[in-house]
Order: structure tokens, then sequence, then C-alpha cells
């Protein structure tokens, strides 16, 4: 659950700062990146664990009601449902502490029962444990599933498990954690330039997402640079998550790198025209209109 604090700006470490209002909206990456998956046309299932308490049934309704299927979502007594604490500036930039809960008593032995079939899509990230995601992720490789890793938040992780991925998708802070340096993200032959510092094997592809500069992303010798939208940000919460659900619901419609990356692109800029991160996810008419529009 996300917990949204909206002000002015962020305060400074020991301030305290009055705010201009509150909300709770369901989030979380998996089920945002479910969420988008969904709407964008996906036949889409969650794996996750949620708290026998209110948030968890809250969030488990916001699912449904969203076309995700559940069947892989737990209850558990051992831990409260994850909840993030996030601040809003008026910029629409926003800074999030997440508490794992229930999110953290997930284990391989919750994943190997999930089927993974030759096409499938498996998009994972790192609010649950490493070692899941890897499990699904060895799993979905060998039966032939296509896998994206989403590797936040940013973490140590042994480059064996990066490889696991197929697709590498990371925002700013991210690639420069992963690769270990600055890097200039007002050029976008600088970031390319880094991404092979990153890539793990030549056919794995990365994918930088740039705010409001749009992405740009290496696969095998092929650069790629989307620009962004021009839109006015209202609150960037859950647009990366929008943006990795977008993606994998287009690779399963079979569209090939580019367009599928032009999509979730749209799909990004519309969605941090809106508050919250769940509830802010447009449908696949609201993406193709802004495509088609442009």
């Amino acid at each position: 659950m996300d917990l949204i604090a909206r002000s002015e700006r962020f305060p400074q470490p020991g301030e305290t700062f009055i705010g201009t209002s509150f909300a709770q909206h369901p989030g979380g990456k998996a089920a945002n990146q479910a969420i988008a998956s969904a709407k964008t046309g996906a036949r889409t299932a969650v794996i996750g664990k949620v708290g026998r308490d209110a948030f968890g049934k809250t969030l488990t309704q916001f699912l449904k009601q969203n076309g995700v299927q559940l069947k892989y979502v737990q209850q558990t007594d051992e831990a409260p449902t994850g909840v993030a604490q996030i601040v809003v500036a008026d910029s629409g930039e926003n800074a999030i502490v997440v508490v794992p809960g229930a999110n953290g008593q997930l284990t391989v032995e919750d994943v190997t029962n999930v089927p993974v079939a030759d096409g499938d899509i498996v998009l994972g990230q790192l609010e649950v444990p490493r070692v899941c995601i890897e499990a699904l992720f060895a799993r979905a490789r060998n039966a032939g599933a296509i896998t994206i890793l989403n590797p936040s938040p940013a973490q140590h992780c042994p480059r064996e498990f990066l490889g696991l991925a197929d697709y590498l998708i990371a925002n700013e802070n991210e690639y420069e954690y992963y690769i270990g340096e600055k890097v200039d993200f007002s050029a976008a032959d600088a970031v390319l330039d880094a991404a092979p510092k990153l890539r793990t094997h030549a056919e794995q592809a990365i994918i930088v997402t740039l705010g409001a500069r749009g992405l740009v992303a290496l696969s095998g010798e092929e650069r790629i640079v989307i620009p962004g939208h021009s839109v006015k940000a209202v609150d960037t919460t859950g647009a990366g998550d929008t943006f990795a659900g977008a993606f994998a619901a287009r690779l399963a419609a079979g569209d090939t790198l580019k367009p599928a990356l032009a999509y979730a692109n749209a799909a990004a800029a519309i969605s941090v025209q809106r508050p919250g991160a769940g509830s802010s996810i447009p449908s696949a008419d609201e993406v193709n209109g802004l495509l088609a529009s442009k």
C-alpha cells in the first residue's frame, strides 16, 4: 500500500516539513507492473504475498478489479502487508521508503509450483527476496520463456543473476548503481556507451528510462533512442512500473523491441499526469490514442 504525502519540496534530514495532502493508493512494484500488463492487453497473473489485514484485502480486490489473476497470491500471518512511504514534491518527483512486510516472506517453494511455458513473459523486480526471482527466472529460461528484470530497489546482485534476464530495465539511479560510475544522462550516446558494462551477455538488451527525456536501449549492436512526451507531471510514482508492465504486454502481443518500447514510453507518459501508482495506469485505448496523436 502506498502512503503518499505531498509537499512543496522534500524535507532535509532532521527537518519537519508541513505537507499539503495525504492519500493512500494500492501499489507495490509487482502489483503495478501486473496491472499495467493486464490493462494493456496481456493475460496476467501476479506472484506474491500479503498480510491478513485491511491493506492486503484492499490490494487483492484492486488487482482483481484490474484484470490480474490472483491464483499465486497468498496470505500470511507472519508479517503485515508491505507498504511504501512516499513523499511527492510539487515538481512531481518522489522519494520512497519501502517496507516489504509480507513480500519478504515469499519463498522459493512459493514460485516452484507456478507453471511457466515457452513463449511466456516473466517479469520480476527486487521487492521480494532475490532467490525467488532467481529460481523463477532459471525455470523460465529453461522453458523458453522471455525474462525481464527491473532490478529495483537497487541492491547488490551477482552478475550471474543479472544474466538470467533477457531484458534489463533500469532508471537513472539504478543504472549508475549497477555500472558503478556517474553517467551524463543528457547525452544519449554517453548513456549507451556505458551499457556494455552492465550487459552480461551479447543477447541481453539494456533499457534505460530517462524520465521526461524518454529512454535509450542497447540490443546487440542496435542503439535505440526514443524521446519523451511533453506532459505536465503530477506524480511520477509507478511510472517505471507502468513502463515495464506495458513493455511486457507488447512483447507478449508479438511486438519487436522498438515498437514495444515506444508503446511503454507512451503508457508511462500518461501515468505521470495522474496521482497514485496503480490508479494512474492507463488502458490500451488511452495509450493507442496518445500514439495515434503523435
